[in-house]
């Protein structure tokens, strides 16, 4: 590496940890997290084995400092030459695209759905006119598994996605009102950024993962059949959400006070205001309702 100018400077450590996600650098994240010594100036440097063999290209690092603090990762070197292959070919980076908002399936919202299995991702909304949209798929479902393998996380059939080749028919194995489907859906490729509304970049940025509140739903979380809103079905203990307060299996019921009654609503109305600023929301939470302010740091 190149650490502060400092050329062919070697460091030594052990594999922390592989498939290290939810870190927050980019949208695909299967990291290889590593306690050797990655500072600026690293950043694109081989992480290689005791045989001298590459396993991975170092990226970035967890710190509070600005300065290493013993953790940092790798992007996978078979991630790595797949992008590669890519670019060589195309000119670009070519990623498979669904066209779903998806969650990880907890125990709770598991057997809401009457789904007793432990693989599978829940999938809380779907892009309209995308592949998912065509191929059938629909809000609630959830995806067991894709093209013959099991799906147990989110991270997993990202990145299964991501390696399918557009134009592909993928077969995707979905549980849906108590029974299993299989559905074949046309992989399509993902739009440049920005070129489509992402599906969960808002509750993302948010530290939260939101689905639209159905009768069926409420009634099997406890609340009235005709409340109006959408649940937090998630939430990250360390973002903008859980400041303000918000917990999973509250409902969302006004935004500003406007009625949200979808995902949709609740995006359209979220990006009228400045969150730097901060938004007001009413929150339905068990039989009690309240306000929360929602301000991300500026």
């Amino acid at each position: 590496g190149n650490p502060f100018g400092l050329s062919n400077t070697l460091t030594a450590g052990i594999v922390s940890a592989k498939g290290r996600s939810h870190v927050g650098i980019v949208d695909y994240e299967d990291f290889i997290q590593t306690d050797a010594a990655i500072n600026p100036g690293n950043s694109g440097g081989p992480l290689v084995d005791l045989s001298g063999r590459v396993v991975g290209i170092n990226t970035a690092i967890f710190t509070r400092s600005g300065g290493y603090m013993g953790i940092g990762f790798a992007i996978p070197i078979n991630m790595a030459k797949s992008v590669m292959d890519s670019l060589i070919k195309k000119g670009r980076v070519i990623r498979g695209w669904l066209g779903v908002l998806i969650q990880p399936l907890d125990e709770g919202l598991a057997r809401s759905f009457g789904y007793e299995g432990k693989d599978g991702v829940l999938v809380g909304d779907v892009t309209p006119d995308s592949p998912a949209e065509k191929g059938g798929m629909k809000e609630g479902d959830i995806i067991i598994r894709y093209e013959g393998k099991p799906v147990p996380d989110v991270k997993t059939l990202r990145a299964m996605v991501a390696d399918t080749q557009p134009g592909t028919k993928a077969q995707i194995e979905v549980f849906r009102d108590g029974k299993k489907r299989t559905l074949y859906v046309k992989i399509g490729e993902l739009p440049e950024q920005g070129a489509i509304a992402r599906g969960s970049a808002d509750e993302e940025n948010l530290g939260m993962t939101l689905q639209t509140l159905t009768p069926e739903l409420a009634q099997r979380l406890g609340y009235d059949a005709d409340l109006e809103g959408v649940l937090v079905t998630d939430v990250d203990p360390l973002g903008v959400a859980a400041r303000a307060g918000i917990r999973p299996r509250d409902v969302i019921l006004k935004v500003q006070g406007k009625s949200v009654d979808s995902v949709r609503a609740f995006r359209r109305e979220l990006s009228r205001h400045d969150l730097r600023k901060g938004v007001r929301l009413r929150i339905q939470s068990g039989e009690n309702q309240h306000f929360v302010f929602l301000r991300k740091r500026k």
